[in-house]
């Protein structure tokens, strides 16, 4: 099944705005729901047509999804009001609204669903964002007549990614950082790859029903990421790993401050577990080498993004280039 049209939900947003220049490139129809217009004009010039919805209202949910050949859920979130097993926030969004898509999925016929869940899933994971996530992907798969594929990337790089540019801007302000789960583990992967993963599950219907987990070529430790991210953008700082104490009580403090949190107690949770690719002897769980994609190294693009407006030259000198 070649799949023609699809709604996108999540599509404003950093993954959602890579993967829909992809899906353009295949002239597959995109539509991308979003309660606020404004929010997707950059989406413009693919051609894609911005439906402004509420995606928790069912009837508006059925009437986006009727006569599609797939559905792709993006949305996600990194923190939540607290709860057991997970709070409100999660719930809502990485449960509830997967869930409200496979029904309407069903309801209208819509026969694929592609789902963007988390590397580290697990019901019984240490965090609240881990917990929900596993539920989530139960949601998205809870339709008999609707073939879902599940995708866990470890964290995203990129252009405009909320990763590696937070740490590159922290240390343009900072002189040391005072950093959290110094030691943990991750396998970053770059935006272009996940997209193209989605991509090509979706146009192979031999996908339906499995799972992939997406990670770079290389793991590193966040200390290390931290390093990079200030090497390329011209601010290198020295980093004070924390220890456990100190670094919940960070957290706290910054889950106190007005607007999004730079760290949170659950993302600490989240770090016990190393967010890398682990062998599996499941044949339903697989990686982008079965989709035939060649990863992206995290120094061949995120010198281009993090570097200061005229600084690249300047990075290079320093390295000898």
């Amino acid at each position: 099944m070649h799949a023609q049209s699809v709604v996108l939900f999540g599509g404003t947003g950093f993954i959602g705005s890579h993967l829909a220049a992809r899906l353009s490139e295949h002239a597959i129809d995109i539509v991308v729901p979003t309660r606020h217009e404004s929010h997707a004009m950059h989406l413009m010039p693919l051609g894609v047509d911005i439906v402004q919805a509420d995606p928790y209202d069912d009837t508006a949910l059925r009437k986006l999804v009727a006569g599609r050949d797939a559905v792709i859920n993006l949305v996600g979130i990194l923190h939540s009001r607290r709860g057991n097993p997970y709070g409100p926030d999660f719930r809502r969004a990485h449960v509830d609204l997967p869930h409200r898509i496979a029904a309407a999925c069903a309801l209208e016929g819509v026969p694929r669903y592609l789902h963007m869940s988390a590397l580290g899933a697990d019901r019984n994971g240490p965090s609240m964002y881990q917990r929900s996530k596993a539920d989530g992907e139960a949601a998205a798969a809870s339709q008999p007549s609707v073939a879902a594929t599940i995708f866990r990337p470890s964290v995203v790089f990129g252009p405009e990614d909320k990763f590696l540019n937070m740490f590159a801007r922290l240390q343009r302000h900072l002189p040391v950082v005072p950093l959290a789960c110094a030691h943990a583990r991750f396998q970053p992967v770059y935006v272009g790859d996940v997209a193209e993963a989605f991509v090509r599950a979706l146009l192979d219907p031999h996908t339906a029903g499995l799972t992939y987990e997406l990670g770079g070529p290389q793991v590193y430790e966040l200390g290390d990421l931290v390093r990079l991210a200030g090497r390329y953008a011209g601010h290198e700082r020295k980093v004070i790993a924390l220890p456990d104490a100190l670094a919940r009580l960070q957290a706290m403090l910054f889950e106190l401050l007005p607007g999004e949190p730079v760290i949170t107690r659950d993302n600490l949770d989240s770090m016990k577990v190393d967010n890398v690719l682990q062998p599996s002897g499941d044949n339903k769980v697989l990686t982008t080498a079965a989709l035939g994609i060649k990863l992206t190294a995290l120094e061949a693009v995120a010198p281009q993004y993090l570097a200061p407006p005229g600084g690249l030259d300047v990075l290079r000198a320093r390295a000898g280039r």
